[in-house]
């Protein structure tokens, strides 16, 4: 299972906060890197793959798009939310994978090809539609996306752990590839994670706390 370093952009610098209250997050001043400057962040964490989120952007108020652009030629992968409204609405740049997202994508996600779908959820329902995730993934089988994003957005920063039956019952509800993020505390929710078939685990305060260990970032993988 690939292992990703989350990096949420906020007025040029990373930043870090809970359960998707964007309001409160703050410079990540703290944990593996000695700066919140991306460039220099990602150059000093070096995992092998990234997840970007551009807060940003996702609220209209301003975007990153150079600094993601110099940020993915660090890594083998960049997966990027940058609140895409339209097909045409993507990030062109080396190692870039474009991200749509169900809080800023549109009511119609069939008319997107390629990239992945984020299905961003909170307290336990997709937004903004109110959907069940799982309705959401059964539908998404038969859209062209590459794969999917479960984003538990509420979880994101609490550290609150992984429900294993939960995740078995999003897994089996689409066939293509699948990754996860929010509330990750352990190692052993992310072999939770691996066991219920999911391709991919997105993490930042675990990894910043000193849980799990940067060397996995760095690789792209549990070891």
């Amino acid at each position: 299972m690939k292992l990703f370093l989350a990096m949420d952009l906020r007025q040029n610098l990373v930043v870090h906060g809970k359960s998707g209250q964007r309001e409160t997050y703050k410079p990540l001043d703290w944990g593996c890197s000695p700066t919140a400057e991306p460039i220099g962040f990602v150059q000093s964490i070096r995992p092998e793959y990234l997840y970007v989120a551009d807060l940003d952007r996702i609220e209209r108020t301003g975007s990153h798009d150079a600094i993601i652009q110099k940020c993915a030629k660090n890594v083998r992968c960049c997966y990027v939310d940058r609140g895409c409204q339209s097909p045409s609405d993507v990030l062109p740049g080396e190692n870039i994978v474009n991200i749509v997202g169900t809080e800023t994508g549109g009511s119609d996600l069939s008319r997107y090809h390629g990239g992945f779908l984020s299905i961003d959820v909170k307290r336990g329902l997709v937004i903004p539609s109110g959907k069940d995730p799982v309705e959401v993934l059964t539908s998404a089988q038969h859209w062209d996306f590459d794969g999917c994003i479960l984003l538990d957005v509420s979880a994101v920063g609490t550290e609150k752990g992984i429900d294993g039956q939960v995740l078995e019952k999003l897994r089996s509800a689409y066939d293509g590839k699948l990754m996860y993020g929010g509330g990750i505390a352990s190692c052993a929710d992310l072999e939770t994670i691996s066991e219920s078939g999911f391709d991919g685990a997105i993490i930042s305060t675990a990894l910043h706390r000193g849980i799990v260990p940067i060397e996995w970032i760095r690789r792209g993988c549990c070891c």
